[in-house]
C-alpha cells in the first residue's frame, strides 16, 4: 500500500484524500485548523496540524512526510511579499520531502502562470506571468522540477468550479460587468480529483500538465447560462470588448493520461 501525504486538506485536498483512500492508498494530511483534525481522522486520514510558514518546524510533522508521494496543495497567500514568501514556504517543504526519502511530488499549480497573450497556451510556452501570484508559482515550479531527490509533476489547474464554488453564488454577490467577450478557462473539482488519481496510477512523473475543460465559452455566455439556471438576473455589461485573453490547451494531459473529462463544457454543469 502506497502512502500519500497531502499538504493542505482544504476544499480540494480533503475530498481528494477521501477519494484516494477509497482507491486503496494510505492517506496522511495536513490542516491549519485544529478543529478539522477529528474530521480528517473520521475519514481515515492520518491528520497533522501544520502551518506552512517559511520556518515551520519539520521535526513536529516529520511523520507527515514519511510517504511515497507528497501532494503539495498550498496556493500563494495574498500578501505583498508573496513571491519571496511562497518561495520560502515551498523550499522548506521540498527540503522536508527530500529528508524523508519521498519518491514523488505532485505540485498543484495554476494556469495563472500564463499571461493573457491572445492565443492558446501550452506547457511548452515559457512566458512571463503577469500577476505576482503567477510569478510566485512559476518560481516554485522551477524549484521543485529542479530537485534531484525525487521526481516532480506540476499540475496547472484552471479556475475551479463545482459544489459550493458555484458561479451562481458570484451572481448573487455582484454581477460580472466587464470583459464580456473573453473566453474562460475552468475545471470542475471532480475532474481535478480524477486527473490526480490518473497521474498517480499511471506513474506520470517529471511532467508539467495543464488541466482545463475542453471548451472555453465566452465570459458573457457562461454567466448568461448561469443566470438562466439560477434565476438571478444579470444587470448588463459595462464593457463588451474582448480584451486580452488566453485559451489553456489540455491536449497534453488528455494524451498522456488517456483522459476524458467528466465535465468537458462548463455550460453543461448543473
Amino acid at each position: 500500500m502506497k502512502i500519500i501525504s497531502i499538504i493542505g486538506c482544504g476544499w480540494l485536498g480533503l475530498p481528494l484524500a477521501k477519494y484516494l483512500g477509497s482507491k486503496g492508498y494510505y492517506l496522511k494530511g495536513s490542516t491549519t485548523d485544529t478543529d478539522k483534525i477529528p474530521l480528517l481522522q473520521n475519514e481515515g486520514i492520518e491528520a497533522y496540524e501544520m502551518y506552512a510558514d517559511p520556518d515551520f518546524n519539520y521535526e513536529s510533522v516529520k511523520l507527515l512526510f514519511e510517504a511515497d508521494i507528497v501532494i503539495i496543495n498550498i496556493p500563494p497567500p495574498r500578501r505583498n511579499d508573496v513571491e519571496n514568501y511562497h518561495k520560502a514556504q515551498i523550499s522548506n517543504i521540498a527540503d522536508a520531502a527530500a529528508s524523508s526519502g519521498v519518491e514523488y511530488v505532485l505540485f498543484i499549480s495554476s494556469t495563472s502562470v500564463y499571461p493573457d497573450i491572445g492565443r492558446e497556451v501550452t506547457e511548452e510556452d515559457r512566458l512571463e506571468p503577469e500577476k505576482t501570484s503567477g510569478k510566485a508559482l512559476r518560481t516554485v515550479e522551477d524549484i521543485l522540477m529542479g530537485r534531484e531527490d525525487y521526481k516532480t509533476t506540476v499540475l496547472r489547474l484552471s479556475g475551479l468550479i463545482g459544489y459550493d464554488r458555484n458561479p451562481r453564488n458570484f451572481l448573487l454577490k455582484r454581477n460580472p460587468r466587464s470583459r464580456a467577450n473573453v473566453p474562460v478557462n475552468l475545471i470542475h473539482r471532480d475532474d481535478c480529483i480524477e486527473i490526480i488519481f490518473k497521474i498517480i496510477e499511471k506513474d506520470i512523473w517529471g511532467e508539467i500538465l495543464n488541466a482545463s475543460s475542453d471548451t472555453h465559452p465566452l465570459r458573457k455566455e457562461f454567466y448568461e447560462s448561469e443566470s438562466r439556471k439560477s434565476g438571478v438576473e444579470l444587470s448588463g455589461y459595462l464593457d463588451e470588448k474582448s480584451g486580452n485573453y488566453k485559451i489553456v490547451s489540455n491536449s497534453k494531459l488528455k494524451n498522456m493520461l488517456g483522459y476524458t473529462f467528466k465535465y468537458p463544457d462548463p455550460l453543461d454543469i448543473d
